[in-house]
């Protein structure tokens, strides 16, 4: 089953990748700037690639059911429960740290700006990759399909020469 798939234009992508990179980057420079001990920004940071991580999962095993591609339900499960749980280690993280309200608004704003903006990368590279896979999809069944052809023909004459 073969569908067609939009390619993104250029200024999507170029609004995605914008987005992406001021996203992490406020939120690193928020760390890097800010007074909390070294514990501290060590969990915020951990907690905004986990979040990265499990809303880049998410999309591909969204993406992967709507086009028919078979996903487990435990490994769909765990993504919608990766997501749901760095959100909550952030939102629990920001709700006891003893930081300006502005500040606690920053980090969540730019860590859910980074979320957004890695699942339309995410969605942008997919496109395009699908685009120049089902071209080479063709090529490469046609490929597989002429190299069994001759290996069956090598094993019949190795099979006949066997025989005599």
């Amino acid at each position: 089953m073969e569908k067609s798939v939009n390619k993104p234009t250029s200024a999507f992508m170029a609004a995605s990748w914008a987005s992406l990179i001021l996203g992490v980057s406020a939120y690193a420079l928020g760390l890097w700037n800010s007074e909390m001990m070294l514990n501290e920004k060590g969990y915020y940071l951990i907690t905004l690639l986990f979040g990265l991580f499990s809303a880049i999962s998410l999309q591909k095993t969204v993406r992967d059911k709507m086009e028919g591609i078979e996903v487990t339900s435990l490994y769909f499960n765990m993504c919608w429960f990766a997501v749901v749980a760095s959100l909550s280690f952030l939102s629990i993280g920001l709700w006891n740290a003893e930081l300006l309200l502005s500040e606690k608004g920053f980090y969540g704003m730019s860590y859910v700006l980074s979320l957004f903006a890695s699942i339309a990368v995410q969605k942008n590279v997919r496109d395009i990759a699908g685009d120049s896979e089902n071209l080479e999809k063709t090529d490469s069944v046609k490929k597989r399909f002429f190299d069994r052809k001759s290996l069956n023909a090598d094993d019949t004459d190795v099979n006949s020469s066997n025989r005599d």
